[in-house]
């Protein structure tokens, strides 16, 4: 017989990724924050789950790994509009137009840069 297999706790995984990030080790970083933006989405704490693939997009950011970085960024920004947490979205975007300025990549960087200003523009009228 197979020993259970014990359970991912996220929060203790997202204290580990905070701590390898902090440590400069940002290929594990990333990697841990990925896989705990997918175990906060399964509880439904979206929130954090949002944070973690922004965190994941840092990580990749420091790395120069822009695609990847992108992506993440995009996954962040998705789910937070998605759940309404558009402040943290437009963060999100900021880097995501980043990351297609570095990969030089015009036209999505103007139509994303388009869509924060939109975005912070409907955020400034609401309040």
């Amino acid at each position: 017989m197979s020993e259970p297999k014990e359970k991912e706790d996220p929060i203790r995984l997202h204290k580990e990724a905070n701590t390898l990030f902090e440590a400069g080790k940002y290929k594990e970083a990333k990697d841990a924050f990925l896989r705990t933006a997918e175990l906060y989405k399964k509880v439904q704490n979206f929130f954090d789950a949002t944070t973690m693939y922004y965190k994941a997009g840092e990580a990749a950011y420091m790395m120069k790994e822009y695609e990847e970085a992108l992506q993440s960024f995009l996954k962040s920004a998705d789910l937070s509009f998605e759940k309404k947490f558009d402040r943290f979205g437009v963060s999100g975007l900021e880097y995501a137009r980043d990351c297609y300025k570095a990969l030089k990549k015009t036209k999505e960087m103007k139509k994303t840069e388009k869509k924060i200003q939109e975005t912070k523009k409907k955020l400034e009228e609401t309040f």
